[in-house]
């Protein structure tokens, strides 16, 4: 499975941007997951598909890549649509909404 390199979303309860700026590496799924008889927890041979790297950027990621020789797919992030809002339009005489006060 190739490595995936994409750029972390926006949490969704939070309204920052911290932790979106930079673009992560992540290896692919190379060995199966089996169950553990005992205890029931999953678990895998496969200690790559536990690291993430970051990079400030794109290019540094799949350079990377190309420099280990590691086949990759890029995700390019959704371009992000704000809306901007005023206060004061809750309160205009041609609100479409009802008022509920």
């Amino acid at each position: 499975m190739p490595a995936r390199i994409y750029k972390q979303p926006k949490p969704a309860g939070q309204s920052g941007l911290a932790g979106t700026r930079e673009w992560v590496f992540e290896y692919g799924q190379s060995a199966p997951r089996h169950q553990d008889a005992l205890m029931g927890w999953t678990g895998s041979q496969d200690t790559q598909s536990q690291l993430r790297l970051y990079f400030s950027s794109c290019d540094e990621a799949v350079a990377y890549a190309q420099r280990e020789k590691i086949s990759y797919e890029v995700e390019t992030p959704a371009e992000r649509i704000r809306k901007p809002k005023v206060y004061a339009d809750n309160f205009r005489s041609d609100r479409i909404q009802n008022w509920t006060h």
